[in-house]
């Protein structure tokens, strides 16, 4: 495995147009490339394809990689590779769901949060169905649908005459840095073993107390607060590493 100097000085020669070292690169990265890509299969999209996708968004992460980002460069690499291939499904591969489906799966959606306010639960989809007197495979279909990766240029209003687009509801300053926080906190979360992360998760995800954590862990309450404190500072450090 490379160190970050090495990296660093094959990123410097691949710069400069020394093909040995862009090779060296990619065969050194094709696990972080392959890891990426996984996310992305069962997408329409065959494997080999992914990886040249991938390759490609790898070769542009080291043409346009800079220290002065402050990110290790596998940090970067990842939204470089992502952004490849959802560029690709854009151009490419759109996949459409019918205006019909989309606007019911908002309606379940609504119905969803009212539910659980006033029943501090989430219906069965066999009560998702009852409200809107469909099956319950269309239920499941039409939730699934949501799923599917749609164009970044779709419209999101009722009255496409508007011109508003899935793209203009995210963050447009700071939007590539806010990507890679995200999964620099991905990165440190994976470094937790399974208990801290089972406490991160009822935690901070589902919003559980201390007491109640405790109890799932068969733990004091004090042993959770200490873990708690402890695993914070441990992703604070994990963190640190990546900037």
């Amino acid at each position: 495995m490379l160190s970050a100097e090495q990296t660093l000085a094959l990123i410097k020669l691949a710069q400069e147009g020394d093909e040995e070292s862009k090779q060296k690169l990619i065969q050194e990265n094709s696990p972080l490339v392959k890891s990426v890509i996984k996310r992305f299969k069962g997408k329409g999209i065959e494997y080999d394809d992914l990886y040249q996708l991938g390759c490609v968004g790898f070769l542009k992460a080291i043409k346009n990689f800079n220290t002065d980002f402050n990110v290790k460069f596998s940090t970067y690499v990842v939204p470089m590779v992502i952004g490849e291939i959802k560029r690709f499904m854009r151009d490419d591969g759109e996949i459409k769901v019918s205006r019909a489906i989309k606007s019911l799966n908002l309606k379940i959606s609504k119905f969803i949060d009212n539910f659980m306010k006033e029943h501090l639960r989430k219906p069965t989809t066999k009560e998702i169905a009852e409200e809107f007197k469909i099956d319950e495979s269309e239920v499941i279909f039409t939730m699934d649908s949501a799923k599917m990766p749609i164009s970044m240029y779709a419209t999101f209003d009722e009255d496409s005459n508007k011109g508003q687009y899935l793209i203009d509801k995210f963050i447009q300053d700071g939007d590539d840095n806010l990507l890679i926080d995200n999964i620099s906190l991905k990165e440190a979360l994976a470094s937790l073993d399974e208990r801290d992360k089972k406490i991160v998760l009822l935690r901070f995800f589902r919003d559980k107390t201390q007491s109640e954590i405790a109890s799932v862990l068969n733990i004091s309450q004090v042993q959770v607060s200490r873990l708690e404190c402890k695993i914070i500072e441990k992703m604070r450090d994990k963190l640190k590493e990546n900037i």
